[in-house]
């Protein structure tokens, strides 16, 4: 997924960077970067870990320059390595640039060969790297290099390249992952999600447009629509779980609709389950099951205590970091929840591993019944376009009956929402007339899937996908998403 933050023609460009990739922490915790332009150079600062981490007060004291571009990363293409983490800069015939890319492409490896065969040398293993390179490869004002780049590659980016000169950004023209321009008095600023321009203190203009290039250049903003039109293709995941529940996304506020999600699942499951209360998996349960709670009737409470010192584990890069962070993250509360029936709310079940562990906390401390309820459909494919979810054998609905999910994680019974459903939920709209992309729900994806077999994932170690059916040796093993 990642998370991006831009600011333009500020003398605390990189500070109000820094501040912004707080906001969007919840996007990435494997690395994080920032890059500043001054008029003549561009120079950064990338490190492993936590934005605190990365960058000790001294450290953005160094960061010079009125232009600053922020980078948190979830790494879905290319290994957890430090060469990967961006921004990421880069020397070529149009002078520097760095580039801080949010989502996959899709035919990344097969532009990667064919330019690795005109003599390019790669220096990551990353799918944004190539846009980079294509972009060397066209003459001209650089924003018409980054325009001719961007028409070559397929799939998902939003993306933002800084020069000493310019701030340049791009959605693709399917949208699939978000990016809004916001104004801080004299300031542009751009970021993955409003959420970052509310921290800033920045008043959100509008999102970029599907297919839409803007750019910076001297405190004065032009925007373009190069690319042909295509159908909207927005992640529908975004609403169900990335973005942060105070975002606005899609047009949309996400806690609104993640309770909107919870009343639809209530309305589906009317009369087929009795319980007591309503028990949410923070924190991402939570909204969901607020909705289920207005519209069931059913008294919400709060059967777990989260320790905040614990990450996201879905982008946890590893099964074993995984797994103790559910145990360490996670508490039941013994003394409410036990004899009880109760409902519990997740947003989404990847492999159930998660799921089934929560399950037997709740079972060890008494409680008498658990009817799990998703606010979402069950995944049953991969995601090519930015979220790392697994290949299509380690899916746990794509290989198991909803019964035989059911008796994996240990529960009474178990309820999905369906993709109707969640079509009303997120904007009032039905499968056969979408803005949103649903592939990881029902197999259709909106872009031709280049370079990898349907199924597989879209993470590997050093980016080497399937391609045409053939799979390419790794270095690593594929990491692992949420459970």
């Amino acid at each position: 997924m990642c998370g991006i933050v831009g600011v333009s023609d500020n003398r605390n460009a990189a500070q109000l960077a820094y501040l912004g990739l707080f906001a969007l922490q919840h996007r990435g915790q494997e690395a994080a970067g920032i890059v500043t332009a001054d008029g003549k150079r561009v120079t950064g600062r990338t490190a492993l870990g936590l934005v605190a981490e990365a960058f000790p007060e001294l450290t953005l004291k160094t960061l010079k320059g009125r232009t600053a571009v922020g980078h948190v990363r979830y790494a879905t293409s290319g290994d957890g390595d430090l060469k990967n983490a961006q921004p990421l800069i880069f020397d070529n015939v149009h002078g520097p640039i760095a580039i801080a890319h949010n989502g996959t492409l899709t035919n990344a490896f097969s532009l990667r060969r064919k330019l690795e065969k005109r003599g390019a040398i790669f220096r990551t293993s990353t799918d944004s790297e190539v846009i980079v390179h294509l972009i060397a490869r066209h003459p001209g004002p650089v924003e018409d290099a980054v325009i001719e780049a961007l028409r070559q590659v397929e799939g998902a980016y939003s993306i933002l390249f800084v020069t000493p000169t310019k701030l340049i950004a791009a959605r693709d023209p399917r949208g699939f992952r978000p990016l809004v321009l916001g104004r801080l008095n004299r300031s542009y600023v751009f970021a993955s999600e409003t959420t970052a321009l509310h921290q800033l203190g920045a008043r959100c203009v509008r999102e970029i447009e599907e297919g839409e290039i803007a750019i910076v250049e001297d405190g004065h903003l032009k925007t373009l629509k190069p690319f042909k039109q295509e159908k909207k293709a927005h992640c529908v995941f975004e609403q169900v779980y990335f973005a942060r529940p105070d975002s606005v996304q899609f047009g949309k506020g996400i806690q609104e609709t993640r309770r909107a999600l919870g009343r639809e699942l209530a309305k589906e499951m009317s009369g087929t389950v009795a319980a007591d209360i309503v028990v949410p998996v923070p924190d991402s349960g939570v909204p969901a099951a607020l909705g289920y709670a207005q519209e069931s009737g059913l008294h919400l409470e709060l059967g777990f205590v989260r320790s905040h010192y614990i990450g996201r584990t879905f982008i946890q890069p590893a099964q074993v970091l995984r797994d103790n962070a559910v145990a360490l993250k996670l508490s039941p509360v013994r003394e409410l929840l036990k004899g009880k029936r109760i409902v519990l709310i997740d947003d989404s079940i990847v492999r159930g591993t998660t799921s089934r562990r929560i399950c037997s906390m709740l079972r060890a401390v008494g409680v008498k019944e658990i009817h799990m309820a998703v606010s979402s459909p069950a995944i049953v494919s991969p995601c090519y376009y930015g979220i790392d979810t697994p290949s299509k054998s380690e899916l746990i609905a794509a290989t198991k009956s909803t019964d035989g999910i059911r008796r994996f994680l240990g529960v009474d019974s178990l309820h999905y929402l369906s993709v109707e459903g969640l079509l009303r939920a997120v904007g009032g709209e039905t499968p056969e007339n979408t803005s949103f992309c649903t592939a990881c729900f029902t197999g259709k994806y909106p872009t031709p899937i280049v370079d990898f077999t349907i199924g597989q994932s879209s993470r590997k170690g050093d980016f080497r996908p399937a391609l045409n059916g053939i799979e390419e040796p790794a270095s690593e093993p594929v990491k692992e998403g949420k459970q």
